[in-house]
Formats: C-alpha cells, structure tokens, sequence
C-alpha cells in the first residue's frame, strides 16, 4: 500500500515551505516518526516524519523546491522491500545509485558538496564527515577551506611589477534562507511603514548583581536553573508596560490596539539568524518560570527546533546585544509591535554617587519606538521605569 508523505498544516501566517533536505532516498526503508526531510518556512524548520513503516519509494519533490500546506512531498511502499543499491540520506530524486561517489569508495556526496569539492579540487578523503554514518556535509567542507585557508602561509615578498597576484580573490554565491529573507522584509518594513525614533538611559547593574550573587546557588538549587539577568528585565518590562499601555499597543489601520495582557518576545540568537520566541503571560510568570522558558529557548534555537506558536505573536520585545558585547545600539522595531528594548553589556565606569566619584558596573539602555503612537515623554519614562526597578528590585516585589 501507498502511503503519502505530505507538508504539515501550515499557519495562517505561513504561505510555504521550501524543502531543506532528504533524509532518505529512494528504495531506503523507513520506520514511522523516523525524520524524512526538513523544511524550512520564513519562522522555523519543520521535520517531517515517515507516516508508516515501510520504503521510500517515490520523492516528488527535490531541494529548493516550494511546497504547499499538506502537498504530498513523498510516497512510502508499506509492503516492498529495501532496494540493495539505496544510499543513506542522498535526497535526489533519482534513484541513489546514481549519486556522485566518493573517491575510495566512500559514502555518496550530495550534489552541493560535489559541486564544492569539484570547485576547489578537494580531496574528500581528507575531510573529515560529521553527518550520518561520516557522511561528508556542506558545512563540513566550508570549514576544512577556512581552517585551510587559516594555516596557509603567506606567500614571501617577491621582486616582481605590481601586476603579480597578490592572492585568490573568489567569490561564492549563496542562496538566502527564508528565515534571512524574511528577517530583511521585516526590518525594511519597520523602517519603511514606522516612524522610529530612539530614547537611551544607564542603569546601574550593582543592585542586581549583588541580589543575584546572594541568591544564586540557593536558587538554583530550588528551581534547577540558573539567575541570569534577563528576568530582572522582563518582570521590570511587565511593570513598565502596565503603567504605559500606548507602549504594549500597535497601529492597525487607523486604530490603536491596545493588550491587556504582555506577551514579551525575546530575541536570541540562531545557527539561521535572529530569532524571536515568546513568553506568553509574562505578568502570571515567576523569576523561575522565566529562566527556564528562557533557557528551553535557546536550546531550541540552536537545535533548530522552535515551533511557529512559539515565535508567533508578542506585544514587545527584548533583545540583549551585551551577550555579543555590544556596548551601545539602536533596536529596530519587530512589526507589528510599537517598541523594542534593547540590553547592552555591562561595563565597570566611573560614576558620581553623593557628591563622590566611583566604580559602577553600568549598562546602556535603548528604547527604540514607533513616534506615531508612542510621545516622547512615554518613552523617556518608560525607561525610566525600568531603571529604576532594576537599580531598586524590591519595586518587582512591591509593584511601584
């Protein structure tokens, strides 16, 4: 019996999907859940498994093609046997046997890495493969040419007229992820459709440190997750949204919409760009819950695997440029949100406390917001509100 494999239902919000890559080929057996391919969508990568046991028959689509919500990408035989000359993970729709071999009689390299080897007269046997089974990736050959070109000596000064080459000059070109593409379409919408204008401030980090250093071993002790800072921020952010409302709305149409509730979006960085996940209901959250949602977050950014309902929505948003050390930036506005808060490193200044000079550990703060709903005292105050809280946390506790 045939059994067809077919693109997840997409959201509303999502039109397609591009295919990303094969995990199989056809004449291989699969088992059910095992991961076929991988697509990826302008928000997250999707994996789609194997519906039913059987073998890969039949591929309808290759990589880089486009797909539809709920178009049939594959189709598996639940009762023919695996053919005896199918390699591992070559997604062509051809059938494997006719993938590019490996010198040496190594595993079958996919079209991309090929065309790379061929390009740069690479010896495959000599890089080392971390994909299924050793299987040689295209990144795994893009880093053998950087660290190759990293230990290439330079060539010794020649006596020569200066029209002698003074070394490789190449150029590549690459496609554009959908989630790059629709990052660009977003950030250009902002500037474009908003009228952004930015507000900055410092806040002096001792007071949270200090109750962070106290705290820390005890808490994570309790909770199973360690005190970063970002908590402190997104509990003062809740604070400051509630006492400036225009700041958690947004423009649509001629209407304001205003949220009664804050849904924080905070952005972390990915192996495929800047992503944005949401913590839902941030005013019920405790420290706690925070840290940990947080941290789920990044291990699922870096693996890849954040969900559409989890990066969808959110009425602001936060993003930490310190962690990269960033001292200092203008946030662009996530659309259709109204503002962006954006956290820098934190750096040891001297500063002027009671008439005496000091050393504080001192963060920039920077609003970004859209002018056409939010004044210019609103912002100012809005971050004067999280100054404040984050200079005197006992506001989080006490809600002033």
């Amino acid at each position: 019996m045939l059994v067809d494999v077919k693109v997840p239902v997409l959201a509303e919000s999502i039109p397609d999907a591009t295919l990303l890559e094969w995990k199989k080929s056809p004449g291989e057996a699969v088992t059910r859940d095992e991961i076929l391919l991988e697509l990826e969508t302008d928000k997250v990568v999707l994996e789609v498994p194997a519906p039913q046991d059987g073998v890969l028959s039949e591929v309808l689509k290759e990589t880089g093609d486009i797909a539809l919500s709920e178009e049939v990408l594959a189709r598996i035989d639940t009762d023919a046997a695996p053919s005896a000359d199918a390699r591992p993970g070559d997604g062509k729709r051809q059938p494997a046997g006719e993938a590019a071999p490996a010198p040496g009689g190594g595993a079958a390299l996919s079209p991309a890495v090929q065309r790379l080897v061929s390009e740069h007269d690479l010896d495959p046997s000599l890089i080392e493969g971390t994909g299924k089974g050793g299987r040689l990736t295209k990144g795994d050959v893009l880093a053998y040419l950087d660290k190759r070109a990293a230990v290439t000596p330079a060539p010794a000064p020649r006596a020569e007229p200066a029209t002698a080459p003074l070394g490789t000059r190449g150029e590549r070109r690459e496609p554009m992820s959908r989630l790059r593409m629709r990052i660009a379409e977003r950030l250009v919408e902002a500037q474009h459709t908003a009228a952004i204008l930015t507000t900055f401030n410092e806040v002096d980090m001792q007071p949270v440190m200090a109750l962070r250093q106290r705290y820390r071993d005890q808490f994570e002790k309790t909770y199973g997750v360690r005190l970063g800072f970002m908590s402190f921020f997104v509990k003062a952010a809740v604070q400051a949204l509630e006492r400036f409302p225009a700041v958690n709305a947004y423009i649509e149409g001629s209407e304001i919409v205003y949220h009664d509730y804050q849904d924080i979006g905070v952005a972390v960085g990915s192996p495929r760009g800047l992503v944005v996940p949401v913590l839902r209901d941030v005013a019920q959250m405790s420290f706690a819950d925070i840290e940990t949602k947080i941290a789920e977050f990044g291990t699922k950014a870096r693996d890849g695997t954040l969900t559409v309902e989890e990066m969808s929505g959110g009425t602001f948003t936060i993003s930490n440029g310190g962690v990269f050390g960033s001292l200092l930036s203008t946030p662009i506005l996530n659309p259709p949100q109204s503002a962006i808060l954006g956290m820098h490193k934190t750096q040891e200044r001297p500063m002027v406390v009671d008439g005496e000079v000091v050393v504080r550990p001192m963060m920039y703060l920077a609003l970004s917001y859209d002018h056409r709903i939010i004044d210019g005292r609103e912002a100012v105050l809005f971050l004067v509100t999280i100054k404040e809280a984050i200079e005197d946390p006992a506001r989080l506790l006490l809600g002033v």
